[in-house]
């Protein structure tokens, strides 16, 4: 018995001194670091299903974004009938995007995958979130190519489309009841390169260092975007630091015209600009160029007479008079501005320009 006791004892002592010695530093072996889920295979993209990426986990309505998805979001947004949007970037490991100018797009890496969720809030009757639908823009060897996902009524799937469809729907926007019948559009027809093109090469619109220049809520806390996208290997991190920002065009403690500059940047600068869709137009609504208001319109007189009493583009102190208020407060398919993304009017916005319009007290020749 007394035999047996020493022997137990014996074996506990050496189990012992085993685990301190695999627990010395000398013999320490790190875990692997985990990797993101996502699956970007450039030879079978686009896949049919939005699942498919494993861009998000858990419930995919959810839009929890995979790990190494980083959410990001532009100062002031481009108008879609109201929507609500998501936006995410992936990139594969080791990858970096880089700076090539304040108001240029950012060079993405091959295989990076920018992703936009448009939804809504407050879906009558009974006031849900209804998702519409997924676009995802990739980065192949030969360029960037566009899928988009139109979701089902289950919310829990987003099927490949490229013809474009409309659907009806009514929500609550504030205290007004609103009705549009969204376009989803057809990247397979061309919609999508009507806006996202520069010398007829796909490209993205939003993610440039200009309007990424400030923070945003990450969960764990704010931080700058440029900032974070450095720190998380997405960004060479040798990029200014005095970027030439826009601003959130409903921030009313901005400047009027910034706010005003920093709108139709996002919403007509990439059309109106050279090589683009409208270049042939005078107008240039870069953000970095409107700084000087003629580029703007102001004073410019119209080629096209598209509405009566007209006079100029931007007619000063005159909205009434502004071919940009005009096309701006249109639903008309050949007179509307933005062409595209758009079937109703963007109240607060045209409210906002109207004003700067108002206010300005330039005379033309």
């Amino acid at each position: 018995m007394k035999q047996n006791y020493f022997l137990k004892k014996s074996l506990l002592l050496l189990l012992f001194f085993a685990f301190l010695s695999c627990g010395s530093d000398n013999d320490y072996v790190p875990l692997p670091e985990p990797t993101s889920p996502v699956v970007v295979d450039l030879a079978a993209v686009p896949y049919s299903k939005l699942s498919d990426y494993k861009f998000f986990e858990g419930t995919m309505k959810n839009q929890v974004p995979s790990l190494d998805v980083l959410p990001y979001e532009p100062a002031s947004q481009l108008f879609t009938d109201y929507a609500h949007k998501k936006r995410f970037v992936w990139m594969p490991k080791n990858k970096k995007a880089v700076y090539d100018g304040d108001g240029k797009t950012l060079v993405f890496p091959v295989g990076t995958a920018l992703i936009k969720t448009f939804y809504y809030d407050n879906v009558q009757p009974n006031n849900t979130t209804r998702i519409i639908e997924t676009r995802v823009m990739i980065r192949k060897e030969e360029g960037w190519i566009f899928a988009n996902y139109v979701w089902n009524s289950e919310q829990t799937e987003a099927t490949l489309d490229p013809n474009g469809s409309f659907t009806e729907i009514t929500w609550r926007e504030g205290a007004t009841i609103k009705t549009a019948n969204y376009r989803i559009p057809s990247s397979a027809g061309g919609e999508c390169l009507t806006c996202h093109k520069s010398v007829d090469k796909a490209l993205p619109i939003g993610p440039k260092p200009q309007n990424l220049n400030f923070a945003i809520n990450y969960g764990s806390g704010s931080k700058n975007q440029l900032e974070k996208w450095a720190e998380v290997g997405y960004l060479d991190n040798n990029y200014p630091r005095n970027i030439v920002s826009t601003v959130r065009w409903n921030d009313t403690s901005q400047p009027l015209e910034k706010r005003v500059r920093s709108y139709i940047d996002i919403n007509c600068a990439h059309c109106h600009q050279e090589g683009s869709h409208c270049s042939y137009r005078d107008m240039r609504f870069a953000f970095s160029e409107t700084s000087d208001i003629s580029n703007m319109g102001v004073c410019m007189v119209p080629v096209d007479n598209v509405g009566s009493g007209l006079s100029h583009i931007v007619a000063p102190g005159s909205p009434g008079r502004s071919v940009m208020s005009f096309r701006l407060e249109s639903v008309n398919e050949s007179t509307r501005m933005p062409l595209l993304g758009r079937t109703i009017v963007h109240e607060e916005a045209v409210e906002m320009i109207n004003q700067w319009i108002s206010s300005l007290d330039t005379r033309c020749n």
